[in-house]
């Protein structure tokens, strides 16, 4: 049966979704979910989804919500198939939990929300409050500086072949440099690892919109 993804094409945490699932390249159907129309808080979207966020993987009837959950849960069912993005063995799966992590804590905490402010709130017509957004660029880009370090023994950030935890950090690469701050031109390797996930072939595929593949 073809997976469905509930989610919205413009989304990134869809994006992010989608992106996994070209790279272990598994076809799905995409439900779109109309945010500004409230679908995700309508009574039946909240059977899959309790919180009402996007998006919604069902595999057969299995539901599963959460990007980061979503995104193993394709990446070991369909370990045999497509890029590698979990480790096997143990100490690199050690790294790469490490890396998922730091993740979370260093780099989505801050990037997420300061492309909220400077992105999307002017995109919908909502006041970007500066001074927040000034906070978080500047806390995340103390983290990027420790990224700088360890981007400079390795090629990626569990090690030296990508992950999920890479796709995890897409698509707010790509979105940073709307914030208006550059944060990529002195850190030479994390610009390098940026670009050269930016450029990947499964994100290219979901920038510009999710789209069905089954």
């Amino acid at each position: 049966m073809v997976l469905t993804l509930y989610g919205n094409p413009k989304a990134s945490c869809t994006q992010r979704v989608a992106t996994v699932m070209h790279e272990k390249q598994v076809p799905f159907k995409l439900v779109t979910i109309d945010l500004s129309k409230g679908e995700h808080k309508a009574p039946d979207y909240l059977e899959k989804q309790p919180f009402g966020q996007i998006p919604v993987l069902d595999d057969d009837g299995y539901l599963i919500y959460e990007t980061r959950a979503i995104s193993r849960y394709i990446a070991e069912k369909y370990a045999d198939q497509g890029t590698p993005l979990i480790p096997k063995d143990l100490k690199a799966k050690g790294h790469f939990e490490q890396a998922a992590s730091v993740e979370q804590a260093n780099y989505d905490a801050y990037a997420g929300k300061a492309v909220v402010e400077k992105v999307f709130k002017p995109m919908f017509g909502q006041t970007p409050d500066d001074a927040v957004a000034e906070r978080l660029l500047t806390s995340l880009e103390a983290s990027l500086d420790v990224y700088e370090k360890i981007l400079s023994k390795q090629k990626y950030v569990a090690g030296n072949e990508i992950t999920l935890v890479d796709i995890f950090h897409l698509p707010l690469l790509s979105l940073l440099p709307l914030t208006g701050r550059d944060v990529y031109s002195t850190r030479p390797n994390v610009e390098k690892w940026a670009k050269g996930l930016i450029a990947r072939p499964s994100f290219q595929s979901v920038k510009d919109g999710v789209k069905s593949t089954a």
